[in-house]
């Protein structure tokens, strides 16, 4: 079993930062993708970022050159550095990755969620 574990999420004023992490632990074998959705009340999970293991990164544009996604694959660690956030971005943050296992057979997961709330 693999099991994700965000963190970091909080309140912060508009103009401000924080840094989301999410650590993977379990039957890892290797990690493949790994990236940050959120979900904002009332609305449909979207993405936000991904990163792939060759650290190939793709974003939505609504945080294109405010957020940065990253990785630590020694410990199988994805994340997301926020800045110059805004109301817009409160959201419940999930972390993703596809993990292969020993059997060379990879599956999605998903973590609980870390709330983002950005407000004065």
């Amino acid at each position: 079993q693999v099991q994700l574990v965000e963190s970091g999420g909080g309140l912060v004023q508009p103009g401000g930062s924080l840094r989301l992490s999410c650590a993977a632990s379990g039957s890892i074998f290797s990690i493949n993708a790994m990236g940050w959705y959120r979900q904002a009340p009332g609305k449909e999970r979207e993405l936000v970022a991904t990163i792939t293991s060759g650290d190939s990164t793709n974003y939505a544009d609504s945080v294109k050159g405010r957020f940065t996604i990253s990785r630590d694959n020694g410990k199988n660690k994805v994340y997301m550095q926020m800045n110059s956030l805004k109301p817009e971005d409160t959201a419940v943050y999930y972390c993703n990755a596809e993990v292969v296992n020993a059997m060379k057979y990879g599956m999605y997961y998903w973590g609980k969620g870390t709330l983002v709330t950005v407000s004065s």
